[in-house]
């Protein structure tokens, strides 16, 4: 059976692949001629491909929200998400603007806070930050790059606009599903990436070993890189282990790793005790070492820290980053960027009222059913208030913590996000979604073309996390035909 776009109702706001009328945007042309060729029979075929061959190469996530770790085949949606590389271009010029303006920020607030004696941003506010670590002040990490790796959150406005949602400089996740959503399409529409032109991801491992690499305290030597990470009950498990096996280096655990007297982090191993030069830690800050942090961690390193302040070491991201991924913090990224640039921003901000400011306070208090509020420091979709959808009782609950402390929490317009066409069942429906794209900045700066779109399967739902119900697509940057 034809697919009959002209019935697909994903007009209100904006929608991914079809326009108002009906007809495919602008790239989206041979993706639409493609699958109206299947058909809604012969695409459901497809589907049930992709989920088999999920299944073949064990990509999982885990689901902590039901009182128990669950392993779940990864959701993909196997129509993808087309935007153009002319547009994809500039979008990638600000995700770059924005991280180079966030790692200045980081490294003056650990040495001199030029921006806090000048007045851009207020000094109680990182003072207060649960994420600004006193323990770094003076620090100087490799190139002066403080967040490697970043994974910021774009949404496409009811207007089109694409806006930054939120940034993520601490350990950011999410690409291993980037990679293997490509890597699953290519096996079940061979045809269109044989046609089409479709900006590959693929190079990601390499770019990330390059970066890690040039940390090395080592240069010269073939340096000795490890993944850690805090072991088979984390949720992102499957990307560490994915990630380490990508690039060739070894996935590691707290108790694999020690510190000796020279003030150098050693790997056990069968053949006793090898150097290491750099890890890509995808353990939280406060676990990193209990010389220094929570004194309970059995996730971390004893010395650790001081191992990486001597210089013996690099840690990517580097402890102290995730300052920056405050969410108050998040409404002073434009100012952020004129100061240290003395550039416009390329990418706005969602616009955000901070309630420890007494009038933007009193707007959140009395339009809360209208508004999503965020947490400073939650990631996930933890512990947000979506106004539209929430009940008497949670914005009552939600007022009242708001009220006891309103620094730690901003609040935003409820966006009706993009949509794009998913498979439901048996009919293509609208379903809202974000995109995740990641930024390297090392000795350079650059960012995947396109990046992990996700998708919240549930309809009407602008919750996009997996951990929370929601899926996937893979993200394709497609030069248009001239």
């Amino acid at each position: 059976m034809k697919i009959k776009w002209r019935d697909y109702q994903g007009h209100r706001g904006y929608d991914e692949l079809i326009a108002p009328d009906g007809q495919p945007r602008p790239g989206c042309e041979a993706l639409i001629a493609h699958l109206n060729s299947l058909g809604e029979r012969g695409l459901r075929a497809r589907q049930r491909a992709a989920e088999q061959a999920i299944v073949e190469m064990g990509i999982t996530f885990t689901v902590y929200s039901e009182g128990q770790n669950i392993d779940r085949a990864w959701p993909l949606d196997i129509i993808p998400r087309v935007i153009p590389a002319a547009e994809w271009q500039r979008v990638a010029r600000g995700l770059e603007q924005r991280l180079q303006a966030l790692n200045l920020f980081i490294d003056d607030l650990y040495h001199e806070q030029k921006i806090l004696r000048d007045g851009v941003v207020p000094a109680e506010l990182v003072a207060s930050s649960r994420e600004f670590l006193a323990q770094c002040r003076g620090v100087s990490p490799p190139l002066g790059v403080w967040a490697h790796i970043c994974g910021t959150d774009l949404v496409r406005d009811e207007h089109g606009v694409i806006r930054v949602l939120e940034d993520n400089l601490r350990v950011p996740s999410g690409v291993s599903y980037m990679l293997e959503n490509r890597a699953v399409m290519k096996r079940v529409f061979p045809e269109l990436f044989a046609n089409a032109s479709i900006a590959p991801v693929d190079d990601y491992p390499n770019r990330l070993f390059d970066l890690l690499a040039s940390l090395s305290p080592r240069p010269g030597d073939a340096p000795e890189i490890v993944v850690m990470t805090p072991g088979v009950f984390n949720s992102a498990y499957f990307e560490h282990a994915f990630l380490a096996q990508r690039m060739g280096a070894e996935l590691v655990e707290g108790n694999d790793l020690v510190v000796l007297d020279d003030d150098c982090v050693y790997l056990r191993n069968i053949d006793g005790l090898k150097r290491v030069d750099v890890i890509y830690r995808r353990v939280n800050d406060a676990f990193l070492d209990p010389e220094v942090f929570r004194p309970d961690s059995l996730l971390g390193v004893r010395g650790l820290f001081r191992a990486w302040r001597k210089g013996n070491v690099a840690l990517a991201n580097a402890p102290g980053a995730g300052v920056a991924d405050d969410k108050v913090i998040y409404s002073y990224v434009p100012d952020i960027i004129r100061y240290y640039l003395d550039q416009e921003p390329l990418l706005p901000n969602v616009p955000t009222w901070r309630l420890s400011e007494p009038e933007a306070l009193a707007y959140a208090l009395e339009n809360l059913d209208k508004l999503v509020v965020k947490p400073a420091n939650e990631s996930g979709g933890y512990g947000m208030l979506v106004g539209p959808a929430a009940t008497r009782r949670q914005l009552a609950e939600f007022r009242q913590r708001i009220q006891a402390n309103p620094r730690n929490f901003i609040a935003q317009p409820t966006l009706y996000l993009s949509t794009a066409p998913t498979l439901c069942g048996s009919a293509i429906e609208p379903r809202h979604v974000d995109l995740r794209p990641f930024v390297l900045q090392g000795e350079s700066t650059w960012s995947t073309p396109g990046g992990l779109t996700r998708v919240a399967l549930r309809k009407g739902s602008l919750v996009v996390n997996s951990s929370q119900g929601g899926g996937s697509k893979d993200t394709w940057i497609v030069a248009e035909r001239r």
